[in-house]
């Protein structure tokens, strides 16, 4: 048997234009045999079949007995295979395989020929056969004897036969156009039912394989009386035709067998013949000679039938004949959709014709009922292809855009020919995968934000938002600070950004007296592979606080020496003593300031400007009034809550200063001090003096030098002398006037040069130094040369 088997094996070469093997083996092979070396005859890599996820596919059961291995690239026998079972008695007998690989995707044709061995011996479905012959019976009358069946084909099939003994009957075989034969048992010598009434005969049926099998069948024969004409049917063969699906109970035509005996001997009895092949289960036939259809037929398992018939009279005697019966194909089966492999997802960049599934498409039925077409429905971006025969691909025929369509449901629908048509459709999802072609767009095209200064470090300020119209990754923005610099500060020292949520912190407290606003970008940035970005402006606005007392520039509060102004007891009403100056480094209604007395040693001798800080006298000054007057001016700005400063001034109603002195004997200062300051100021009064006498006499002398060059050179230009009018130098900041200042201008042929000659006011201040209990006067006194007539220019000297 291993000899047999071996001696089958036979591979054939490889197809060079479709991709297709084909191999031959016999059946019967044990599980994990080797088919054959597919990567070899097929020109692949071992890897290729894994990395292509190679699979095998096929239209019926074939993938349970042939199975793939990756690892070796070869075909192996997954289940023991019977060609009988298979193909009954189909030749030749042959698996058709598909393989399938992705990445890309291949399609290669396998056929496996089935090769039959000899493992099956000859049978009978009876295990006996009688019969009942008369007597009478004339030599060479014949007896139709039980067909034994082979499963198996070709040499191993049914061979011939034999019948033992011979004494009364010989066997005859005799051979038919469908390659069947006809077994008759024939009468070769007289019967005598006295001398043997019950003859027994075995048949035995032989195969030609090797070894030689077979099969045998028991003949009882039982001798009656004269019965000596067989029936005999009027035709050899008889045809008929009938569609399939047709109902049970249609008659498909009609047998006749006439016997010329008489009497009960002529009586004819109609049988199908008992097969292996189920002819006996699908067709009856009545006594009137009717062939009725008693089960289904189906074009697809079967395009014709034979059935075997027999006309027995009551004497035992037969004859057979047979019947063709061909089936008609209707339009009974949709087409069958099987999905060879299918890309669950594909990115909304794939090129032009994609392939997207790969189909196979089968109609059992034949002619125009089995010619199948294919279609999509709906207006999208794929088109389906025929590769094949039967075999389709599904492939795009456009952009693709997963922000316009995120998912498509294809439908595919497969029509065959038929009158009327049938059809099946399959729904396929597929998925359309991101691709980062969409940068992240702020919802504005630029940002304004405020914030109170003196915030909490850490504070949020306000929240950039970016949409990514991608998916997934690649719709994850992320939000970045960009470098810059706000007053050669980097930025990321006043605020940072949160990467995920975009909400903008304060990094540390802001001061609106030090920066008013400042201006930076954020970028927004997804998560794609290369990432794609955007910028947004953002500019933070501060807003001022109140968080700023006023500020007192005068009278300064001093530890050392206290100012004292002097009111003279002749002063009327209105008499300016005073301003007080003060600022606040905030804005707006922050820092707007007003003035109030708050405390005074007379309220009713002086009063406080609201909006200027002017102290005057509201009354006439008389000699009652105390010499020492101390007042308390607070100041306030405008801010919610207000804050605010005070401060002292004090007022000395005298007009001489010994009765000064004598109000505050609470100053004084150890002797030390007091001499220094006494040096001091003699020294700074003798400098002063020397340089205004110095000063004096230099503007003297040019003077009557240049009066003597222009009598000299009698010019005839005039000298044009330019007088400004005296001005208070408030400028808005509440400072009082010190000097008056004066500028002359001369022509330029006179070759004069402009020049500035200083000199004091003329304000009387007091000032207190509490270590050594004097009180000092400085009075400032106009320069002589302040004059209208004066072409000079005159300051106050420091």
């Amino acid at each position: 048997m291993r000899r047999q088997v071996l001696c089958f094996i036979s591979i054939l070469c490889l197809s060079s234009v479709l991709g297709q093997v084909s191999y031959s083996i016999p059946e019967e092979m044990a599980k994990g045999s080797v088919v054959g070396n597919l990567a070899q005859d097929l020109g692949l890599d071992v890897k290729r079949l894994k990395s292509g996820k190679a699979r095998i596919f096929t239209g019926d059961s074939s993938a349970e007995h042939i199975e793939l291995s990756k690892e070796r690239g070869v075909l192996l026998i997954k289940e023991r295979i019977d060609r009988e079972s298979l193909c009954r008695q189909t030749t030749p007998c042959a698996l058709h395989l598909q393989i399938i690989l992705e990445n890309p995707m291949e399609l290669f044709r396998i056929t496996i020929e089935i090769i039959d061995i000899n493992d099956n011996s000859p049978s009978f479905k009876n295990a006996e056969k009688r019969f009942e012959i008369s007597e009478s019976a004339v030599i060479g009358s014949k007896f139709v004897l039980e067909r034994a069946v082979d499963a198996d084909i070709g040499v191993n099939g049914l061979r011939n036969y034999s019948l033992k003994p011979t004494d009364n009957f010989a066997l005859r075989v005799q051979s038919q156009t469908n390659g069947n034969n006809k077994v008759e048992m024939v009468l070769q010598r007289p019967l005598d039912r006295e001398r043997e009434e019950h003859i027994s005969l075995l048949l035995t049926a032989v195969d030609g394989g090797e070894p030689q099998m077979s099969g045998t069948v028991k003949i009882y024969v039982t001798v009656l009386d004269a019965n000596d004409n067989a029936p005999v049917f009027t035709q050899s063969v008889y045809k008929a035709a009938i569609t399939e699906n047709s109902e049970k109970g249609t008659t498909l035509t009609t047998v006749s067998a006439t016997d010329e005996d008489t009497g009960s001997n002529c009586e004819v009895s109609y049988s199908v013949s008992t097969t292996m092949d189920r002819v006996s289960d699908l067709f009856h036939i009545n006594e009137k000679g009717e062939v009725i259809l008693v089960g289904e037929v189906d074009y697809e398992n079967a395009k014709y039938y034979q059935i075997d018939i027999e006309a027995t009279d009551s004497g035992g005697l037969s004859d057979s004949s047979k019947i063709i019966v061909d089936v008609i194909d209707i339009n009974d089966n949709m087409p069958v959709i099987s999905i060879l492999s299918k890309s669950d997802s594909v990115p909304e960049n794939a090129p032009q014709s994609t392939v997207i599934v790969m189909l196979s498409v089968h109609d059992p039925d034949s002619g125009h009922n089995g010619q199948v077409n294919c279609r999509i429905n709906g207006n999208i971006p794929f088109i389906i292809t025929s590769s094949a025969s039967n075999f389709y691909s599904l492939v795009t025929d456009g952009d693709l855009d997963r922000e316009v369509a995120s998912q498509y449901n294809i439908t595919v629908t497969c029509s065959d020919e038929g009158v009327p048509s049938l059809s099946s459709s399959v729904t396929l999802t597929l998925q359309i995968s991101d691709v980062n072609d969409n940068a992240p767009v702020f919802e504005r095209s630029s940002y304004e934000a405020y914030i109170v200064e003196n915030n909490t470090p850490g504070l949020s300020i306000f929240t950039v938002k970016a949409r990514d119209a991608d998916w997934n990754q690649n719709a994850r923005v992320s939000y970045i600070l960009e470098d810059s610099s706000v007053n050669g500060v980097p930025v990321s020292s006043y605020v940072s950004v949160s990467a995920d949520s975009g909400v903008i912190h304060a990094v540390r407290s802001l001061d609106y007296e030090q920066i008013k606003d400042f201006k930076f970008c954020v970028k927004a940035q997804d998560g794609g592979s290369p990432p794609l970005s955007s910028n947004v402006s953002v500019t933070v606005k501060i807003q001022d606080q109140n968080d700023n007392p006023p500020q007192v520039l005068y009278p300064v509060q001093t530890g050392g020496s206290l100012v004292a102004e002097i009111v003279p007891r002749s002063a009327d009403v209105s008499y300016l003593v005073t301003k007080v100056v003060a600022v606040d480094v905030d804005s707006g209604q922050n820092a707007w300031l007003s003035y109030k007395l708050q405390k005074a040693t007379d309220r009713a001798l002086f009063e406080v400007g609201l909006q200027n800080g002017e102290i005057r006298t509201i009354r006439q000054v008389t000699d009652k009034d105390a010499v020492k007057q101390r007042l308390t001016v607070i100041v306030e700005d405008n801010g919610q809550p207000s804050r605010s400063a005070t401060v002292i001034v004090n007022v000395a109603v005298a007009d001489s200063f010994p009765e000064v002195l004598s109000e505050f004997p609470d100053f004084t200062h150890d002797k030390e001090y007091n001499d220094n300051m006494t040096f001091y100021l003699v020294l700074a009064l003798a400098v002063v003096s020397f340089l205004f006498i110095t000063c004096l006499v230099v503007i003297i002398s040019v003077k009557i030098y240049r009066w003597r060059q222009a009598r000299f050179y009698h010019s005839n230009l005039p000298v044009i002398p330019y007088y400004p009018p005296r001005y208070s130098d408030t400028l808005g900041t509440g400072t009082l006037q010190h000097v008056y200042n004066y500028d002359t201008c001369r022509t330029t042929d006179s070759r004069k040069s402009d020049f500035k000659v200083s000199g004091p006011g003329t304000q009387n201040i007091l000032i207190m130094d509490p270590s050594s209990g004097t009180m000092q006067r400085i009075q400032s006194e106009k320069s002589i040369l302040d004059e209208p007539d004066s072409p000079l220019e005159v300051s106050p000297i420091p």
